[in-house]
């Protein structure tokens, strides 16, 4: 149907019309030439320039009289070299060198704004006629052996093509060097318009638009038609000119002679192109631009080439479209990931790792960020615009997220003509991208703006949920920091009594050492003491239990205090182990356990009576022999099942025997070549370092360990050591 208000002839409106006199002006044999008033050529056709032996653009602009003279050697009353009623007139043809040949013409006023002519010439020589008809048909024939070659081999070339960058390479120069133009341009349709996906080579150092914007290019002129639009350039007018920058150009389809007016900034650099669309399933998935800068006429068997190629491509650009969908996901995948590792990673999150995050998104996302600082008292935000001061956000932020908000985080799309995004445009800054609010964090509310430039591609769902979950990261890693930050304090405090100085027993030397494995110094479940009893008895504890932080520390709390009191009760070592166990299975909500030493040494009969819980064997220098010997009656871990069994291993002691006891941390300490410490290492450095006395004994053997690991220990290391100085009974 045809618009309102447009004329109509019979089923024929205005626009079809003009669509059936340019396709005649293609189709005829005849050389057509319109005219104005003042013989001015307004428009000339293929067979025009063929004749004349000059492109339509040369012809276009100059006058008639310029191009004819008459054929008697005598002008009508006005000066034209033929008469104006339609009547046949014999001319001469003026031809670039000199040349001139007799033609026939008619000329006659046809209907349109102001005074136009329409003529129609033609050669008299027939023999000449027949020369450049044969000329032109050869030169058809030429041209189309020429597109149907490039056409077979873009369908050759990229048969189950993918390789993305292959595929839209190989496609665009085949196109080039087919239709033999300045270059070619491809766009792969988005969510809110169409991307530039590729562009041939010769198009390098021009400037060609990133993003179209659906409804605001020829998009909308090629979807509406169905099919090629051949499509020129119209100079801007002398007004424009004087205006300065042109931000609007005036661009003529040459099939039906309409002029669209389209923004500047969003046209090829071409003066004459034509624009392919690709369809798949109803819909404009891809826009392919092929063009000249000479403004060369363009043919429509050439559109028809182009509509046949983009039919056959539009499988295989989809299938590319696909792919390319998937790897961006994939890319931004793996970034989060990497990103939440470091997060995750890192003891705290300070200023410094956050900001090296979103150095990474703006990267990733070809934006620039702009920081927004919320005073919450004032409900007012002020943002750090890129190359600018701050200024005030005239906007309420809950309001402006509403709806967007999801697990503290909100993300908000800043489209094309949205409020913030004119916002921006009147503060000359980039006013596409997204808004990402975190919430509070670490006491502070946390909000960004993440800005591309006009024009540019908006963010896809794609990236705002990446966003989304890189935020929602962010806020879980300062949380599980700061939770991290409180556990080690309470554990700190929990256990600020159980690695204490020792009690002091008259005739032992006791030491003890504990070192962290990790940079942060969590505590961990290492545990040790030195109970002094009645009648020269003490009891030497040394534990590990299993896990780190608050409830490592809480169980390891617990179990010293029970054993404590467990010793003044006067139970033996197996039977303290055995109530601890009970004890363990009720107060642990988690499944930990813990391996310990508990020994009971009576100083009046120079024995040690021990239980060794699943923990690595003690060992005892003898002083007499300086042989090690290793106390090996080992029963199970304790707090791990109900019913275990524990036995008391006794043994006895002589005057200056040196007992070392210590955490699995000391022997499963690995070397850089994965090799383990182990009990032999240990021996021979105890029996190595006790040459050189046991003052500062526990401490040359932690540099050791410290030596054969490279300084990186993987668990807590516990150290304990009791010399027996005075054993036997005391005489009065």
């Amino acid at each position: 149907m045809a618009a309102a208000g447009s004329k109509r002839v019979g089923r024929i409106g205005e626009r079809t019309v003009s669509g059936a006199l340019a396709a005649l002006l293609d189709l005829t044999c005849d050389c057509i030439l319109f005219l104005d008033g003042d013989g001015l050529i307004l428009l000339a056709n293929g067979e025009a320039a063929r004749l004349v032996g000059s492109p339509c653009k040369d012809i276009e602009g100059s006058v008639v009289s310029d191009l004819l003279e008459s054929g008697t050697g005598q002008d009508d009353a006005s000066g034209w070299p033929f008469s104006r009623d339609g009547l046949a007139s014999r001319c001469r043809l003026k031809r670039p060198g000199g040349r001139g040949c007799p033609v026939m013409v008619r000329c006659d006023r046809v209907s349109g704004p102001g005074e136009t002519y329409l003529l129609v010439m033609d050669e008299l020589d027939p023999e000449n006629r027949v020369e450049r008809e044969n000329t032109r048909l050869v030169d058809e024939l030429s041209q189309a052996n020429h597109r149907l070659a490039g056409t077979l081999r873009i369908v050759l070339g990229t048969l189950d093509s993918r390789d993305v960058g292959h595929l839209f390479g190989r496609v665009l120069e085949e196109l080039r060097d087919t239709m033999e133009a300045e270059g070619a341009i491809i766009y792969l349709a988005e969510q809110d318009g169409f991307r530039l996906r590729g562009i041939t080579d010769s198009l390098a150092d021009k400037r060609v638009p990133q993003f179209m914007a659906y409804g605001e290019t020829v998009e909308t002129l090629a979807t509406r038609v169905g099919h090629t639009l051949r499509l020129r350039l119209a100079p801007p007018t002398t007004k424009e000119l004087r205006g300065g920058h042109v931000t609007r150009r005036e661009v003529i389809d040459d099939e039906t002679h309409e002029v669209h007016r389209i923004s500047a900034n969003l046209l090829p650099p071409f003066r004459g192109f034509l624009c392919v669309p690709v369809w798949f399933g109803g819909h404009v998935i891809a826009i392919i631009e092929v063009g000249w800068s000479d403004g060369r006429a363009m043919h429509k068997e050439d559109g028809r080439l182009l509509d046949a190629v983009a039919q056959y491509l539009s499988v295989e650009l989809m299938a590319a479209f696909s792919q390319l969908r998937s790897r961006r996901a994939a890319r931004l995948d793996t970034l989060a990931g990497e990103l939440r590792e470091t997060f995750v990673g890192s003891a705290g999150l300070d200023e410094g790792a956050i900001t090296d995050a979103f150095d990474r998104l703006c990267e990733e996302l070809s934006a620039v960020l702009a920081v927004v600082r919320v005073n919450e008292a004032q409900r007012t935000a002020m943002v750090d615009l890129p190359g600018r001061d701050s200024v005030e956000l005239p906007f309420d932020l809950d309001a402006l997220e509403e709806g967007f908000s999801e697990d503290g985080v909100a993300v908000l799309a800043i489209s094309a003509g949205s409020d913030l995004s004119c916002w921006l445009a009147r503060q000359d800054a980039p006013c596409l991208g997204a808004l990402l609010d975190m919430g509070r964090i670490s006491g502070t509310r946390r909000c960004v703006l993440l800005l591309r430039e006009s024009g540019s591609e908006p963010f896809e769902d794609v990236d705002l949920d990446f966003l989304h979950r890189v935020a929602d990261d962010i806020r879980q890693a300062v949380a599980g920091a700061e939770a991290r930050t409180q556990d080690t304090r309470i554990s700190q405090a929990l256990q600020s009594g159980m690695r204490n100085e020792l009690q002091k027993v008259d005739g032992v030397m006791a030491r003890a050492l504990y070192s962290s494995a990790t940079a942060a110094a969590f505590v961990g479940g290492d545990f040790y003491d030195l109970i002094r009893l009645p009648d020269r008895r003490a009891c030497v504890i040394l534990g590990d239990v299993s896990g780190k932080g608050v409830e490592a520390a809480s169980v390891s709390a617990a179990v010293k205090t029970a054993l404590g009191a467990y010793a003044w009760e006067g139970l033996p070592p197996a039977h303290m182990v055995r109530s601890l166990n009970d004890f363990l299975l009720g107060f642990s909500r988690l499944e930990t356990f813990a391996t310990l030493f508990v020994g009971l040494v009576d100083l009046e009969a120079a024995t040690l009576t021990y239980c060794s819980a699943g923990h690595p064997p003690a060992m005892l220098l003898r002083a007499s022999t300086h042989e090690l010997q290793t106390l090996d009656v080992q029963s199970g871990v304790v707090g791990a099942f109900r019913e275990m069994t524990y036995r008391d291993g006794v043994i006895s002691l002589e005057r200056g025997d040196l007992l070392l006891l210590y955490t699995d941390g000391v022997t499963e300490a690995r070397g850089p070549k994965g090799d383990f410490f182990g009990e032999d290492g240990l021996s021979e450095a105890l029996m190595r370092e006790t040459q050189r006395g046991t003052d500062g004994l526990l401490d040359r053997l932690l540099q050791t360990l410290d030596t054969f690991t490279d300084r990186h220990l993987d668990d807590d290391v516990a150290m304990m050591s009791l010399r027996f100085d005075e054993l036997g009974p005391v005489s009065d």
